[in-house]
């Protein structure tokens, strides 16, 4: 089988598409074989050696897929050879290896997709809603009535956000570094659009929210931008991070946290994953907004498993909306 290994941390270009034999599934685990590939920046920091804690070289690589089953291993049970089925991130991005026509993956997992729904489209769901929906309701709380705060709203996670914060009655404001983002942003039902790389974003947001202030505030860059965003929490608000876009320190007030009193909370969607009854939960929000017809993916582009370095090229470019796919 074709798949992507690491021997060296660095740009796109060591991604190293290369001929290995297939595995066999241990206890509770199945082999895909892979139709499409949702592209992730946990990969990108992966890839690039700025992972909190970097796997040895060389590294497998990818935890978002949609395939086929292919093996069953032992004590797998309610699912079958050729089930079509879509793999939630429950376990570290080089742990698995996914990106390659043939993975394992544990089965606790998978989750079954259902008909008339594309490959592309299901390799879209799992990471930009299981995210959001950690940080929006399982972290945030967020509830009708309140205000969330989205930075990089127009990536696939972003946008995620957006539809879970109006499917529970919030309101939303989306936050940007490109102004030509901002129609997109308000289609998909932003009911404010900012722009963070200018001096107008505290002024803004206060408008919006008549000098209160938002309940929470879910960010993927950090640093710098990460201090501002704290000064535009209500009392009491949340800050939820769930990315490090920037690599940059921040540094905020503590007086300022102590003050407002402020939460702050780190999130790990793969962390999150690891306890069943969370999984579970997620699983049936996601599910069940998307039968609603509340809930659609974003598709920004997508690449064959040949051109995986200009996947991740095009992803660290950073103009696009929605979810990058690679197809197999």
């Amino acid at each position: 089988m074709r798949t992507v290994r690491i021997r060296s941390w660095g740009g796109p270009e060591v991604l190293r598409l290369e001929e290995h034999p297939p595995e066999e599934p241990g206890p509770a685990e199945v082999r895909l074989r892979v139709r499409a590939i949702g592209i992730n920046r946990t990969e990108v920091t992966l890839r690039s050696g700025r992972a909190a804690t970097s796997p040895a070289l060389p590294s497998k690589i990818g935890f978002e897929a949609v395939g086929e089953i292919d093996a069953l291993g032992p004590e797998v049970s309610g699912f079958a050879i050729g089930e079509r089925v879509a793999v939630i991130p429950a376990f570290p991005a080089a742990q698995y290896g996914l990106y390659g026509e043939l993975s394992l993956a544990p089965a606790r997992s998978l989750v079954r997709i259902p008909e008339g729904v594309t490959d592309v489209d299901a390799a879209s769901t799992w990471v930009a809603f299981g995210t959001a929906w950690a940080g929006l309701i399982d972290r945030g709380r967020l509830s009708a009535g309140q205000t969330v705060l989205v930075t990089a709203a127009s990536s696939s996670v972003g946008l995620a956000a957006l539809q879970i914060a109006k499917s529970v009655g919030a309101r939303v404001i989306a936050a940007t570094s490109s102004p030509s983002k901002a129609a997109a942003l308000q289609a998909h039902g932003a009911d404010a659009v900012v722009v963070t790389s200018t001096h107008g974003l505290k002024a803004a947001v206060f408008k919006f929210t008549r000098d209160k202030g938002v309940d929470l505030v879910f960010d993927a860059i950090g640093g710098p931008l990460f201090a501002i965003l704290s000064e535009l929490a209500a009392p009491q608000g949340t800050l939820v991070l769930y990315g490090a876009l920037s690599q940059q320190v921040a540094l905020l007030s503590p007086l300022a946290v102590l003050s407002e009193e402020l939460t702050i909370r780190g999130l790990s969607l793969t962390k999150t994953t690891r306890d069943d009854t969370k999984l579970a939960a997620l699983k049936a929000f996601v599910d069940g907004g998307f039968e609603r017809g509340l809930f659609k993916t974003t598709l920004a582009k997508t690449f064959t498993l040949d051109d995986i370095v200009g996947a991740h090229r095009y992803m660290e470019a950073g103009e696009h909306v929605g979810k990058i796919v690679v197809t197999v």
